[in-house]
This record gives C-alpha cells, structure tokens and sequence, in this order.
C-alpha cells in the first residue's frame, strides 16, 4: 500500500465501522526511528540554505514522507500484535534508519544507502499488508503492489545513478506516488480516526521535539547567556507551533474525521489532510530548524537574508499546512492565523537587523494571535 492509500479494513469488521485502535508503543518506537531522518534533513538544509538545498531536501522528505504515511496507513489496519509482524516492522525501522543515515550525502556517493534503505521500508510494507491486512488489503495490493514496486525500484536506482539522474529518478517516484490513489479506486476501505489522527499528532509532536534538539546542538559546548537566550526562544517559538497544532483542535480533529460516514469520502479526506496538508507542516519544522540553528550563531547580530528567511518561511510552511489541514477537515476558524502568516513575513528584514529582534518579535506576535484565538473560543464555548 502507498503513502497516499488507506488502510484497507481490517478481517472482521464491516466497511464504514470505525475499529477501536489506539497507537502502540512500538509505533511510537518507530516514528522515533523515523523522526531520525528529520534531524538529519535539518542538518542537510543548514549546510546549505540555498534554493537548490532546499529543493533536494523537498524531494528527499517528499519520497520519505509518503512512504511513513504509508506505515500509518498499515498499522491503522494491522497491529502489531505477534512476533512476526513486529519482527517484519523492525525490519522497516532498518530501512528508515538506513534512509536517515544517506540523507546527508545523499546525492553523492551515499545515495546507494537511501535507495537500498527505501527499497526495504517499502518491500516490508507491502509484504506485510499482504500477509496480515485480510482480504480487502489483497485485493488492494494487486492495484497498489505494481506501483509501489516501481516507485521504490526509481528510488533504489537513483540512488546508484549519477548526477542529474538521480534527480529525476526520485522526482519521478515522488510523482508515481502522488498520482497513485487516482490510479487505482479506493471505495470500500475504511480507517480508525482515533489511531489515526493520534499517530500523525504523535509524529508531528516528536519532529518538533527533534527541532528543539536541533536548535540545543547549535550552542555548542560552551553556551553564553546570549547563545542560552536564543535557543530558549527558538523553545517557546516551537512551542507556540505546538499550540497552534494541537490546543484541542485534535479532538476537533478526531471528531471531523470519525464524521465521515462514507468511506470512500473519509479516505479522501484523510489522503489531503494528513498527507499533503502535513508535508508542509512538517518541511516547515525542518527549515525553522535549520534557521534558527543558524540564527544562534549570530545572537546579536545580523543574519544573512537566507537564514532570515529560513526563520519567517518555517513557520509560513508550518501554519500554511495546518490552515490547510483545518479546511480539508472543515475545522472551523481560526482566521488570527492568517495575521501569523502575515507576521512571520514582515519579521524577515527584522533578521536582516538582529537575529535575536526577529525571533523575540515573532515569538511575541504568535503568542498574542494565539491568546486571542483563545479568547475568543472560550468566549463562544468551544
């Protein structure tokens, strides 16, 4: 089963009757594993904040986010409940472990290292929906299996290609993936919304923890009151994102999703609000990272416009993904955030001054929007 796929039902339970799943630990134990290859794609966007490492680090979370979709599709529909398939699912923690490990030379000689390492997250996850996701999951899988052979064969080959060929290997399976669920019907699968908005909250959480070790690893060894002050607010700017994302609108989420009666409309549903909704939350967690990293380094002083934009455009991506989750879930409001947008845009030239004034006043700006927002829902009983 692709990223981009639901999960098909599970033996035993009718179509359109929501399973009661939570997440195990050993999903969690995984999505730690996964979060791995956010660390090292910050790592990689730090390095080089350019326009072209920026797009190589698009495309390397494109191919790996749809494939850990593709985990929350599964685990959705089959549990790890025995030897067998938690064997099978540490095999595909290897496999992202060997991804995160090529992502820092990944276009050089350690592409071999994504591709082979991609090639078997995505082996185990068709081998086990086949073994243990019943008969809907098999029907599935002789649409999903032809494709997902082919976009991970274009992995695994680019990762041995030379230059620009590697480039347009991935590209090209990133585009087998997105266009796979249009490729192939998916009425009649269904999905728990309970175990399902859990274990992207959960990832989203963790990739946002990751970015605060990101942030921490920028001081140094030997940190400064300065150097303190700046990761400290690059911690309470992450953790407004953190409330701008959760703050009881997973709830609402749950509620939105588990609302669908049809399945064929939930799965949609579910395909444009936790996949392509989350891309940019998630790219946006790597590149605020990546600049505040940067913005360490030059507490009290200017940063370069690059690294300015780094700061703005995170959290842009960030909370542009989120209005986009909200309205594909019709989640209603909340329109403040559109002011947040708009801040972290005009706080760009405000780096190009200090980097410590554009962190303060966009940190400040985000916390007075969200303390309306907030206002205003209890205001109105939600």
């Amino acid at each position: 089963m692709s990223a981009t796929t639901p999960a098909a039902t599970p033996a035993g339970t009718a179509a359109g009757v929501e399973p009661a799943v939570r997440v195990s630990t050993l999903e969690l134990f995984f999505d730690l594993v996964f979060v791995f290859t956010i660390t090292q794609l910050t790592g990689l966007l730090a390095g080089d904040l350019t326009p072209a490492g920026l797009g190589r680090v698009m495309l390397m979370l494109g191919v790996i986010w749809w494939m850990y979709g593709g985990y929350a599709w599964l685990t959705n529909a089959v549990a790890p409940t025995n030897t067998l398939r938690r064997g099978l699912l540490i095999t595909g923690m290897a496999g992202f472990l060997a991804v995160a490990l090529g992502i820092p030379d990944g276009y050089g000689p350690a592409g071999w290292a994504f591709g082979v390492g991609y090639f078997v997250v995505n082996a185990v996850h068709s081998g086990l929906f086949r073994l243990a996701g019943g008969p809907g999951a098999a029907a599935a899988m002789r649409w999903l299996g032809p494709l997902n052979l082919l976009s991970a064969t274009l992995v695994l080959a680019g990762g041995f290609a030379p230059g620009g060929w590697r480039y347009g290997a991935w590209a090209a399976a990133l585009a087998v993936q997105i266009a796979s669920p249009y490729l192939h019907p998916i009425g009649g699968f269904t999905i728990s919304a309970t175990h399902f908005v859990e274990r992207h909250g959960l990832v989203v959480i963790v990739a946002l923890g990751e970015s605060v070790v990101a942030i921490g690893a920028g001081v140094g060894a030997r940190p400064t009151w300065r150097l303190v002050a700046v990761a400290v607010l690059g911690l309470v700017l992450a953790y407004y994102l953190w409330w701008a994302y959760f703050g009881g609108d997973d709830e609402r989420a749950e509620r939105a999703l588990a609302g669908i009666a049809d399945p064929h409309r939930r799965a949609r549903a579910a395909l444009s609000a936790y996949g392509y909704a989350h891309y940019p939350i998630l790219l946006g967690i790597v590149v605020l990272a990546a600049g505040v990293k940067k913005a360490i380094g030059h507490a009290f002083d200017h940063l370069l416009p690059a690294q300015a934009l780094a700061v703005g455009g995170g959290v842009i991506l960030f909370l542009g993904g989120d209005l986009a989750f909200r309205a594909v879930l019709r989640i209603p409001g909340p329109w403040y955030r559109i002011g947040c947008i708009v801040a972290a845009a005009v706080t760009v030239p405000l780096g190009l001054l200090y980097a410590t004034v554009q962190l303060a006043v966009l940190t400040a700006v985000i916390a007075v929007l969200l303390a309306i927002e907030g206002l205003r829902r209890r205001r109105h009983g939600g």
